[in-house]
């Protein structure tokens, strides 16, 4: 079961939507096209026409596949007491006093040019659970940086 918010849902369905009705046409179109061009034995269009429509089902599918296993996280329900899915946390990091702010989603919503990151990173595992004030040590690949949360909203 994956946890998410209803925005990443709706971004999620409309994708699907858009995969579907806009995406395969296109790679069907593609495979016919390629498909009038001869010989199928030594056509390269084809094979690329087919492998990008394969790859388009497998995402298609996968997408699905994440849908019906999606729960929709009850936003009214959440606290910001301590850190949890869909937390906005601002925190500093305390050897270099850099100022950083993450919004922890699902791994399917994760975007970090809009500050989302994946409940499964490592930043976002070392501060589940803690408060404002506390300190943590999380061990990242480049060694371990240690945070301090300064506040927490919804």
């Amino acid at each position: 079961m994956a946890y998410m918010s209803q925005e990443g849902y709706d971004k999620l369905v409309a994708e699907l939507k858009r995969l579907e009705s806009v995406e395969r046409p296109k790679a069907s179109a593609a495979i016919a096209e390629a498909r009038d061009k001869g010989d199928l034995s030594e056509n390269s269009e084809y094979d690329t026409a087919k492998e990008a429509q394969a790859k388009l089902e497998n995402k298609i599918n996968e997408m699905k596949r994440v849908l019906s296993e999606a729960k929709i996280i009850d936003v009214s329900r959440l606290s910001n007491e301590e850190v949890q899915i869909l937390s906005k946390v601002e925190m500093t990091n305390l050897a270099t006093k850099a100022k950083m702010s993450y919004t922890i989603v699902s791994e399917s919503e994760a975007n970090l040019r809009e500050g989302k990151i994946s409940i499964k990173t490592p930043i976002a595992q070392g501060l589940l659970n803690h408060k404002v004030g506390d300190e943590v040590e999380i061990k990242i690949p480049r060694g371990v940086i240690r945070l301090r949360i300064d506040s927490i909203s919804i």
